[in-house]
């Protein structure tokens, strides 16, 4: 006989409490605790991912952002293209640096005024100097900063005026080579009365004319044309002292005014070197005479001093000269029998030592003292254009005079 259940009999006839006991494996899985715990991991998870995506593309966005603005930054501080044309810019004495850097964005020489402000503060800063400064529109900042740091008085521009300039001229030369300075205020400045020189006569004149020393200047960018003139004058009053212009002028019978007034005749009429001393014993020798023989004068004759009181009345330039020597004028040395009221330029040492050192006579057994009745009684009076290069033909009379004219003429040298 059986004792087992019989598999044959059907379940519902079974009866459970016969049912034998069975001892199930315990499956870890089957605790409804645990499994409730995964669920909630895996929430935590999504969450957590979730988190780390949110942050990567908020620091994308932040990394885009901070590019953004670097670029906009750097085409701040570098715009692009290249830098333009220099321009002057003034730091006044009260500037700040907030008025400075409001003004050059204003001038467009820097493309933002705050920008500026913190790189220069990032970089340094700035210890403002007032004067005059040359700055590049559209140039990196840090070559703005670079310039602004460089005093006013570092920084020079050559300018060179030429022997024979007039004021005027001189004053149109300083416009052209320095942007910032202008021939008007070179004039007003020279027309200063508290501006002079020791070289003036003590009353009469009050032009400058012929006291600026004509010199290749650096003139800085601290410099006003008053100082600039000024610094001329002092030139003049260093070159004259070492050709001892007091005491050679003395011993010519002349001031030193006066004899910068020839000098300034020289420099206009002499186109080669060894002419200027012979010109210069020209002038000297016909002043001689008419101090002499005060009712028979010997006029200059001086074609530039003519020209230039020309251009002082405001004559058309276009007058024929015929008529121009007509004209009264305080330089018109066809009609006054003395010296130009003023020096017609500025002339240079090579002109000064002339006029101190006028040539000598000729000696008497020079041809153009041979056909003379006394040939040791032979001077220099006359001069005109000989040829192309600037030679002049001088002579003792009037006679030789006419006849070195009439070969000029023929050979188209007076125009």
């Amino acid at each position: 006989m059986s004792t087992g259940l019989d598999p044959l009999l059907p379940e519902a006839e079974i009866d459970p409490d016969s049912r034998p006991a069975i001892d199930w494996e315990v499956d870890p899985w089957d605790n409804a605790d645990r499994t409730g715990s995964v669920e909630r991991l895996r929430r935590q998870t999504r969450v957590f991912k979730w988190g780390v995506y949110a942050l990567l593309c908020v620091s994308i966005v932040m990394v885009m952002i901070a590019g953004a603005v670097g670029w906009w930054y750097v085409q701040k501080l570098n715009p692009e293209g290249e830098p333009g044309e220099v321009q002057s810019f003034t730091v006044a004495d009260d500037e700040t640096f907030e008025t400075l850097a409001d003004r050059l964005e204003d001038d467009g020489l820097i493309s933002d005024a705050h920008v500026f402000e913190q790189y220069v503060d990032r970089n340094g800063g700035l210890e403002i100097t007032p004067g005059y400064y040359e700055i590049r529109p559209n140039d990196h900042m840090g070559n703005v900063l670079g310039r602004l740091r460089t005093p006013p008085g570092q920084t020079y521009s050559k300018v060179t005026f030429p022997e024979g300039f007039v004021l005027t001229q001189m004053g149109r030369r300083l416009e052209t080579e320095i942007d910032r300075m202008s021939a008007d205020d070179f004039a007003a400045a020279a027309a200063d009365p508290s501006v002079t020189s020791t070289l003036m006569p003590p009353e009469g004149v009050s032009s400058l004319e012929g006291l600026l020393f004509p010199d290749t200047y650096e003139v800085s960018n601290a410099e006003s044309e008053a100082q600039v003139i000024n610094r001329m004058i002092g030139l003049m009053e260093r070159v004259t002292g070492q050709e001892d212009i007091v005491t050679k002028s003395a011993a010519l019978g002349r001031t030193p005014y006066e004899i910068l007034t020839i000098a300034s005749m020289i420099e206009k009429e002499a186109k080669v070197p060894e002419d200027r001393a012979k010109i210069s014993r020209v002038i000297h020798n016909r002043l001689f005479v008419t101090a002499n023989n005060p009712d028979d004068p010997f006029p200059l004759q001086i074609d530039a001093a003519v020209l230039y009181g020309r251009n002082q009345l405001g004559i058309d330039p276009s007058t024929p000269f015929s008529e121009v020597r007509q004209i009264p004028s305080d330089w018109n040395t066809y009609l006054i029998p003395a010296l130009p009221k003023t020096p017609i330029a500025s002339p240079g040492r090579a002109s000064i030592e002339a006029a101190l050192n006028p040539a000598p006579n000729p000696a008497p057994g020079d041809p153009i003292c041979a056909d003379l009745p006394q040939p040791d009684q032979c001077f220099y009076f006359f001069y005109v254009l000989a040829d192309e290069d600037g030679t002049h033909a001088f002579a003792a009379t009037p006679e030789q005079h006419q006849a070195n004219v009439d070969r000029a003429a023929a050979a188209g040298l007076l125009g």
